[in-house]
């Protein structure tokens, strides 16, 4: 070990500063860049710099197909350049804070605050502190007013930006919806900026004309006694709704040919293939199902062509076929059956991580099965027949048994199945009914007469606790309290007399967390902040979770926890996302509130189009989503 004075390493480079402390932390690869199919650009070339920032570690974040879009997007473009970063470890955070280094681009190796657009990746509320974390190691106020200048400029985008309020303060510019085409408008504002000598608040009063760009600080709120919204409203011509953005056709629209491929092993090491974007099934619980709506699917013929040039490009052996509900893709056999002769050729495996119960078909299975027989996963989210016609599940425990005898006939012997508790209306026979639903299945397995020769079965429940969101039909609802999930998780476990069952659950009081920011105001950010003060980063990983900084930052704050998320709300009440179009109407989702408590199901939009308002995002002479019927 070498050891380097503070006073050396003062007069050393940032390159020569990370050589010396890589060698102290874990899995140094994280920060080192220069993978292949990584994008370097001269310098002289650039006319923007572009951060693409992930606010968790680096095997997270190069794990997500959105991340992956947009960098091979914006490098695409001439005069951009589009760098990775990500969240450091708490090791190299100790070592980047002791040796003065400032959070980086990978391909440049250069700071962060030098660029001129830095954009985060917003996937879970725990990632808020680290996103804050993230501006101070680049040596940034964390607040956007007390960022004057031009650049940078901090923008946010992915699916909790359908409530961007608790982090109002510190981000500039929203990106609502799908990014491709309004991530590449706003690095286009922001070069003609730069040349024009705009300032801050000329660009952002110009951003906020493109669509599906929110500004928050064009909006004021108001507040009631009760510390309810009174109002949101706008100034400075902003516009009353932000509406967000969509790709209409995706067999037309930019897809890289090439991944950037890690030196370490990160979470999903694979090539990923999105075959459709939104959901047609409607679970009430939702939210991905209602936020990414209108459904719209991509062409066996593309999606064949994309992974051959991902599989010659990156060098994967498994390709991924992802989507909210891969097997209500309705082109899914065509798409193996081009597939599987090369794939089984060149020894790629194929994995489909979302299958339906109600239409996974033996054929289906049998396809599958020829390149993949690990495990398979089900999503029946409820125990009983009742709550599942409550969430608009729509599946029956007969769809649930025959899908399961199908794949055990097809070879399989392991079966996960994802369950919620706390839904509405749910009580402990509901629970029971988690355990019982479980112990069919194995006793399905034994039953089944071509089952795996000398194999047991394996039953895996993996239980989440529901957490209420924002433009969803039970975003009125009020989230269990921490104790009554903690009392659930017990019965199910008293439930469950079989080893062949095994059970995973989440923990109550990350996920009543989760649900007060999912449901929050603006008056949240200095929640947020109060919490980063005191020490909260990388919150998704629960040797860093510590719940109780979180409920000193409320009291110090003068908030509680339990008025966003265990409070039942009103259909008049104003929510702090009222300002933003998602494309799902209010009505909609508050007939589909009613229509839960009625144990009233709705149809799939390939069995009958429910008027729910997202179709309007296709805009003027577009066809509608693509139908069965």
């Amino acid at each position: 070990m070498i050891f380097i004075s503070a006073e050396i390493l003062a007069g050393v480079g940032l390159e020569d500063k990370l050589a010396l402390v890589l060698e102290k932390v874990e899995k140094p690869s994280r920060y080192i860049g220069g993978e292949l199919n990584s994008v370097v650009k001269e310098p002289a070339d650039v006319r923007l710099r572009f951060a693409l920032c992930f606010p968790d570690l680096y095997e997270i974040g190069m794990s997500h197909l959105g991340m992956k879009i947009l960098y091979s997007l914006l490098n695409e473009r001439t005069g951009v350049w589009c760098e990775r970063v990500f969240a450091p470890a708490a090791d190299m955070e100790d070592e980047m804070r002791g040796q003065n280094i400032p959070l980086y681009g990978l391909e440049s190796l250069e700071p962060v605050g030098d660029f001129d657009i830095i954009g985060f990746s917003l996937q879970y509320e725990l990632s808020y502190t680290t996103l804050l974390n993230m501006l101070d190691l680049a040596g940034l106020p964390v607040k956007s007013s007390e960022r004057p200048g031009l650049t940078p400029l901090v923008i946010a985008g992915g699916p909790c930006a359908c409530n961007p309020e608790p982090l109002a303060d510190f981000v500039d510019a929203f990106v609502l919806g799908e990014g491709e085409e309004t991530t590449v408008q706003l690095a286009d504002l922001v070069v003609q900026a730069k040349d024009a000598g705009w300032s801050k608040a000329e660009l952002l009063s110009k951003a906020a004309k493109i669509d599906g760009v929110y500004i928050p600080s064009l909006y004021d709120v108001s507040y009631r006694e009760d510390g309810r919204v009174a109002a949101i409203t706008p100034k400075d011509d902003a516009p009353a709704v932000v509406h967000k953005r969509i790709v209409a056709d995706l067999d037309s629209t930019f897809f890289p040919d090439r991944f950037v491929v890690p030196f370490t092993q990160i979470v999903h090491d694979r090539s990923i293939l999105e075959v459709q974007r939104g959901c047609v099934r409607g679970c009430r619980f939702c939210q991905a199902g209602f936020i990414y709506r209108p459904i719209r699917e991509k062409a066996p013929e593309t999606l064949n062509r994309d992974a051959q040039n991902l599989s010659a490009s990156s060098g994967y052996d498994e390709i991924s076929l992802t989507s909210l509900s891969t097997s209500d893709y309705t082109g899914l056999e065509d798409l193996l059956g081009l597939m599987l002769p090369w794939t089984k050729k060149e020894q790629i495996n194929i994995s489909l991580p979302s299958l339906r119960l109600d239409n996974c078909s033996e054929g289906l299975l049998r396809q599958i099965a020829e390149v993949r027989k690990s495990g398979l996963t089900f999503a029946p989210e409820a125990g009983t027949q009742r709550l599942r016609d409550v969430i608009n599940k729509n599946l029956s425990e007969e769809d649930i048994l025959g899908a399961c005898r199908a794949a055990f006939a097809g070879g399989y012997s392991a079966v996960k199945l994802y369950f919620m508790m706390g839904l509405p209306t749910e009580t402990m026979e509901d629970i029971e009914g988690i355990a019982d639903l479980a112990q069919k299945v194995v006793d399905t397995y034994y039953q089944t007469p071509d089952k795996p020769k000398g194999k047991g079965v394996q039953v895996t429940l993996s239980v989440s606790c529901f957490v209420p969101k924002p433009f969803t039909p039970f975003e009125f609802e009020p989230m269990d309290t921490a104790n009554q999930l903690q009392e659930k998780q017990k019965h199910l476990l008293a439930s469950i007399r079989n080893r062949k069952i095994s059970v995973k659950y989440h923990d109550s009081g990350t996920s009543v967390l989760e649900a007060a920011l999912a449901r929050g105001d603006r008056r949240l950010s200095a929640v947020v902040e109060a919490a980063w003060k005191a020490g909260s980063r990388l919150d998704g990983w629960g040797e860093h979770f510590l719940i109780k900084r979180w409920e000193d930052a409320f009291a110090q704050c003068g908030l509680e926890p339990a008025f966003y998320a265990n409070r039942r709300r009103e259909y008049d009440e104003v929510a702090p996302w009222a300002h933003l179009d998602f494309g799902v109407s209010r009505g909609f989702l508050i007939a589909e509130h009613k229509r839960a408590f009625a144990a009233d199901t709705t149809p799939s939009c390939y069995e009958r189009c429910s008027a729910c308002g997202a179709a309007k995002l296709w805009g003027e002479g577009r066809v509608s989503p693509p139908c069965r019927k």
